[in-house]
C-alpha cells in the first residue's frame, strides 16, 4: 500500500481495487468541488420547490423500512443515485419545517447565510473543546455572543469582559440543565450534601417540560419540583404572590428554595413572566434566577419588544434560541450566565491530556467546561459482545435513585433474555467538595444454579444522569457467559450495589465552531434587517388574529403579543366537551389535507389550536390561503353536527 498526502487530500494510490478510479474520495478538493455544487442545486431547487410538498409528511410509520435495502452497500453508489432517492423515498418522510405553509410548533429557521455558516463550520471541522484546539472558535464565540448581548441590551454582568459571558448550547434544554446544576452545586457547597433531598425548584404550569428533565437528571426529588399553576386571569403568566405563598409553606417546613425559572414567551401561549418581581423574589431567597426566553428573545432585539425581558438585570441566567426566529440553522442556543465560575466549578475537567499553559494560567475560556450535551447515548454494551446485558445497562440508567442505606435501597426488575436483574441503589448523593458528575463502581454478583460466584467489576461515569462506561474489569467472565447460556430460560439474579466515588469530568468535551453560523447572520444580514424580519413576522401574525377575529364562528384565546395566535372553533351550545373534540377534529382534518400544518395546546381544561407565523418564505398570501383552509374545514365539521 502506498499513502500520499497532497495538502488536505488523503489517497489510497493502489489497494487492489479499493480506490478505484471515479470513487469518491474521503478528501478531494475537486471532488469536494464538483459535488458540493451538485448539492447546492439540489438544495436550492428543493426551495423552489417546496409548496409542492405536503406540509406535514403523510407516511405511516415504518414507511422507509421497505423501500430500502437491508444492508449498506459493498461497493461505492452515485451521488445521482442518492439524490433520486432521496427524492423518491426520503422527502415524502419529510415534514417541511421551512415551508411557507408551516405554521405549527415554533419556527426553526434556515437562511442563505446560516447555510454558509454550517458549511463552512463544516468544512473546517475543528473539535473545540478548549481555547488552545482553535482559539478562533473560543474567541469568535465570546465576541459574538457579546455582540447579541448587547443587541439585546442585556447588563454588562453577562459580557465576556466582567465574571459572566456567553457560551452557544444546543438547545435551551441543555441551557437550563447547565445552569440547573451550577445552582445545585452552588448550594450544596454552601449547606451540603444532605441538603440535597431538600433543595426545591420553582417554575410554572406554562415552563418547558425541559426543566421537569433537568431535575430529573440533576437528581433533584420529584415532589421537590413546584409546577406552579397559572390562569387565564394572568394570561397564563407566573404570579408573583402565589410563587410568594409556595416559598413561605416550603421555607416553615424546612425545606431550601434555591432555583426559579421564568419564561419569556412560553411554548403554549407566548406568556411572559413578570421578571422583575418574580428576580426580587428570587434574590430574598437567595435562590438562582434562570430567564427562559428560546423563542421570544429574538423579538427582543426590536426596541418596541424589549420591554418584555425588563427585570433582565436581576437574572443570574438568560437564554434565547437564535436557530428558531433568527435565521440561524439548528443548532445554536445562546446562553449568558453573570457568574461563569459557577458553571465551571460544577462542570470543568482537567485530566492531564487536556492541561496547557493558556488554560493552566487562567488566561482563556474553555467552553468544554460551560456545557452537557444532552444528546448522549449509551451503546457500548453491545460492544463486549454481552448483549443480555443490555437490560443490565438500560436499568442503570433509568431507574429512580431513593434511599442512603442498604435496608431501604429500591429495585426495580427488568428481564432480558432468560434472566431477570435486580438493580440495589444507594443514594447517588455527592460529597461537597467535590463537583459533579461521579464515578461509580457496580460489583455484580453472579448465582447461577450450580453455586458458582462470579463478580464483575464495572467502572462508569455518570454525567449527571447520562452514563458512558470507561472501563471494565471482569472476574470469571468467561465462566459468566457460560452460566448466562445454561439457564435454558430460567431466570438469574444479578444484584447490583453501588459505592459512589469522586471523580471530576464532563460528559462530552467537543464543541462545534457553531459561532461561525451566527456571525455570518448578523455580518449578513445586519441589525436593521433582522429587526424588519421579525416585524414582517408579528404583522402577519396580527393580520391572522384580524381574520380569526372577524368570523363569529371562532375566538381567540389569548392576547397576542408575538408572531403566535392562539384560537379556537367555538363549540354548539351544551357540547358536552366543550369543543375540545371539535378542535382535535378539525385540528386533523387541517393537517391531513397537507396544506398547511398547525399545532395545539392545552389551556384551562380547553383544547386550543396555534397558528405561528415564523418561516422565512411565509408571506401574506400563505397566511389568508391559510385562514381559508380552516374556514373551509371548519364548515365541513359543522355541517355534520
Amino acid at each position: 500500500m502506498k499513502i500520499s498526502l497532497v495538502g488536505f487530500c488523503f489517497c489510497v494510490l493502489s489497494v487492489d481495487g479499493y480506490n478505484r478510479d471515479g470513487d469518491l474520495k474521503p478528501m478531494d478538493a475537486e471532488q469536494f468541488r464538483e459535488h458540493a455544487h451538485k448539492m447546492v442545486d439540489f438544495i436550492a431547487d428543493y426551495y423552489k420547490t417546496i409548496e409542492n410538498f405536503p406540509v406535514l409528511s403523510q407516511v405511516q410509520p415504518g414507511y422507509l423500512r421497505n423501500m430500502l435495502p437491508d444492508s449498506a452497500p459493498n461497493h461505492p453508489e452515485s451521488l445521482d443515485d442518492i439524490f433520486n432517492d432521496v427524492q423518491a423515498k426520503i422527502l415524502p418522510g419529510v415534514t417541511h419545517w421551512q415551508s411557507p405553509n408551516y405554521f405549527a410548533y415554533y419556527p426553526s429557521n434556515s437562511s442563505i447565510a446560516g447555510f454558509l455558516g454550517e458549511m463552512l463550520s463544516a468544512g473546517l471541522n475543528i473539535v473545540g473543546f478548549s481555547w488552545i484546539t482553535s482559539p478562533a472558535a473560543t474567541e469568535l464565540e465570546m465576541i459574538v455572543l457579546d455582540w447579541l448581548a448587547k443587541l439585546l441590551k442585556l447588563p454588562d454582568e453577562f459580557l465576556s469582559a466582567g465574571q459572566g459571558g456567553g457560551v452557544i448550547q444546543g438547545t435551551a434544554s441543555e441551557a437550563v440543565l447547565v445552569v440547573l446544576l451550577a445552582a445545585r452545586d452552588k448550594v450544596l457547597r454552601r449547606l451540603g450534601k444532605n441538603a440535597l433531598e431538600k433543595i426545591v425548584v420553582y417554575a410554572s404550569d406554562q415552563t418547558h417540560s425541559a426543566i421537569q428533565k433537568a431535575c430529573q437528571i440533576a437528581g433533584i426529588h420529584p415532589e421537590n419540583c413546584r409546577v406552579i399553576k397559572t390562569e387565564s386571569s394572568t394570561n397564563y403568566a407566573l404570579s408573583p404572590d402565589i410563587l410568594c405563598e409556595a416559598i413561605a409553606h416550603d421555607v416553615a417546613i424546612g425545606l431550601i428554595p434555591f432555583f426559579l425559572c421564568a419564561t419569556v414567551g412560553t411554548t403554549s401561549s407566548t406568556a411572559v413572566d413578570p421578571l422583575l418581581a418574580l428576580g426580587k423574589i428570587a434574590k430574598s431567597n437567595g435562590m438562582w434566577f434562570h430567564v427562559d426566553a428560546a423563542y421570544a428573545g429574538s423579538a427582543c432585539i426590536c426596541p418596541e419588544y424589549r420591554q418584555y425581558i425588563d427585570g433582565v438585570e436581576e437574572a443570574d441566567s438568560f437564554n434565547m434560541n437564535a436557530h428558531k426566529w433568527f435565521l440561524t440553522n439548528f443548532d445554536c442556543s445562546a446562553l449568558w450566565v453573570k457568574d461563569r465560575t459557577a458553571l465551571v466549578q460544577s462542570l470543568s475537567t482537567n485530566p492531564e491530556f487536556l492541561k496547557n499553559k493558556a488554560s493552566q494560567a487562567n488566561m482563556v475560556v474553555d467552553y468544554k467546561d460551560w456545557q452537557i450535551p444532552l444528546g448522549r447515548r449509551f451503546r457500548l454494551v453491545q460492544d463486549w459482545e454481552l448483549d443480555p446485558f443490555t437490560a443490565f445497562m438500560d436499568l442503570i440508567c433509568s431507574t429512580s435513585v431513593k434511599g442512603e442505606d442498604l435496608d431501604n435501597l429500591c429495585w426495580r426488575p427488568a428481564k432480558s433474555r432468560g434472566f431477570e436483574l435486580r438493580g440495589y441503589y444507594h443514594s447517588l448523593t455527592p460529597d461537597i467538595s467535590m463537583s459533579f458528575p461521579w464515578k461509580l463502581v457496580w460489583r455484580t454478583k453472579v448465582l447461577p444454579k450450580d453455586g458458582k460466584v462470579l463478580l464483575m467489576e464495572i467502572e462508569i461515569l455518570l454525567f449527571g444522569g447520562l452514563c458512558r462506561i470507561a472501563s471494565c474489569s471482569v472476574i470469571g467472565l468467561d465462566e459468566m457467559r457460560d452460566s448466562l447460556r445454561d439457564v435454558n430460560g430460567d431466570p438469574l439474579c444479578i444484584f447490583c450495589i453501588v459505592k459512589v466515588f469522586h471523580f471530576v469530568c464532563n460528559s462530552y468535551l467537543t464543541t462545534e465552531f457553531l459561532s461561525l453560523k451566527l456571525w455570518m447572520v448578523l455580518r449578513l444580514y445586519g441589525i436593521e434587517n433582522l429587526q424588519c424580519y421579525i416585524r414582517n413576522h408579528i404583522k402577519l401574525a396580527e393580520h391572522f388574529e384580524g381574520l380569526v377575529a372577524q368570523d363569529p364562528r371562532f375566538e381567540v384565546v389569548t392576547p397576542r403579543i408575538f408572531s403566535l395566535v392562539c384560537f379556537r372553533l367555538l363549540p354548539p351550545r351544551n357540547d358536552e366537551d366543550n369543543g375540545n373534540k371539535l378542535n382535535n377534529d378539525l385540528l386533523e382534518a387541517i393537517n391531513s389535507t397537507g396544506k398547511i400544518f398547525i399545532s395545539h395546546t392545552v389551556l384551562s381544561g380547553k383544547y386550543i389550536l396555534r397558528f405561528a407565523v415564523g418561516a422565512p418564505l411565509t408571506e401574506e398570501r400563505h397566511v389568508t390561503a391559510a385562514w381559508k383552509v380552516l374556514q373551509d374545514e371548519a364548515s365541513v365539521l359543522l355541517g355534520r353536527l
